[in-house]
């Protein structure tokens, strides 16, 4: 069976070695121990657990996680003496009742561990045996805002390579938006702001060539936030930890040479979505960066696109965007 996911032109790093993806999934439907078992028996692995709602999952890809994405529920321990009296006494029972709330109303999440990009049929594969084994994603109620995230490894860690994928990133935002974010969630919630108007101004400037502490000063000045489309503290702590803290004190950020790319919803129960549907679309601003004309190409067709004009007041930029990558064969 040919593979659904796409691969980019640029597969190694500078140093030669494949390069690698890190897949976050959040989904609800199976309970957390039949979750854990459903992930080894479809990922051939063995399952063992490490914590409370925490449990590890050995595979020939590496070591899986699966949690329960909620940090104060994992953590929880009714017999705490800082825990009122009356909800000890209830022990097991408050409990039971903690869980079944949580796992109906807080996301379940497999973490793989990074995978190289030739081998992410089996993060397809995957999705696609949970969602006929019950899986749902944010489709399924209004309460649900589960997401899907990707931590790619970057061919290299050269300032001019990283303010190229931003700049592309920038430009394909609306279009990716669109064909990521389901209808109803769109109305109900925000999605993740890419970055601050004023940080994307700055960043697709015709003149705009930081070295790479000019660049992570210009970005951490405007977005000193991990809760960004295209996160880029992972990054920075794993390039200088030392810079990133005069600007962030986050326990939670984890250093690694990689982006950290947060999609607003899960579609997984949706027959027609796929992993590789969201993966194929991130190989569209791998290919663009690849090609320097066509990036810079775009660069200037969105900072354009950010001025006032008769062209940019009668049409949007996402259908000017879409119609550029019809003309230079991306879709």
């Amino acid at each position: 069976m040919p593979s659904r996911c796409q691969m980019p032109d640029v597969m190694t790093t500078r140093e030669g070695k494949p390069r690698r993806v890190g897949v976050e999934i959040e989904i609800s439907g199976p309970g957390y121990l039949e979750l854990v078992s459903l992930t080894a028996k479809i990922l051939n692995g063995t399952a063992r657990n490490v914590g409370r709602y925490v449990s590890k999952v050995d595979t020939a890809l590496g070591e899986f996680a699966v949690e329960l994405d909620s940090d104060p529920i994992k953590d929880l321990n009714l017999q705490e003496e800082r825990v009122p009296e009356s909800l000890r006494e209830l022990g097991g029972h408050a409990m039971d009742v903690i869980d079944y709330a949580a796992e109906r109303l807080v996301p379940l999440e497999i973490i793989s561990p990074p995978v190289a990009f030739d081998q992410l049929e089996t993060i397809e594969a995957l999705s696609d045996q949970l969602r006929e084994a019950g899986a749902v994603g944010s489709r399924e109620a209004i309460v649900y805002a589960f997401g899907l995230q990707l931590n790619p490894e970057l061919p290299d860690l050269e300032a001019d390579t990283l303010r190229r994928y931003l700049q592309t990133f920038a430009a394909l935002y609306d279009w990716l938006k669109s064909r990521h974010q389901l209808d109803f969630s769109r109305k109900l919630t925000t999605y993740i702001e890419p970055w601050s108007s004023r940080y994307v101004d700055r960043l697709v400037a015709a003149d705009y060539s930081p070295d790479m502490e000019g660049l992570m000063r210009d970005y951490l000045e405007e977005n000193p936030t991990r809760n960004r489309a295209l996160d880029l503290l992972p990054l920075f702590a794993h390039i200088d930890a030392d810079l990133l803290a005069q600007y962030v004190d986050d326990p939670r950020i984890k250093s690694r040479p990689t982006l950290h790319y947060r999609l607003p919803d899960c579609d997984i129960d949706n027959p027609r979505w796929h992993f590789s549907t969201v993966w194929n679309d991130w190989v569209i601003l791998e290919q663009i960066v690849a090609h320097p004309t066509h990036q810079r190409e775009l660069n200037d067709l969105f900072r354009q696109g950010r001025t006032l004009s008769f062209r940019n007041l009668t049409s949007t930029w996402r259908t000017r965007c879409h119609q550029w990558l019809e003309n230079r064969g991306y879709v």
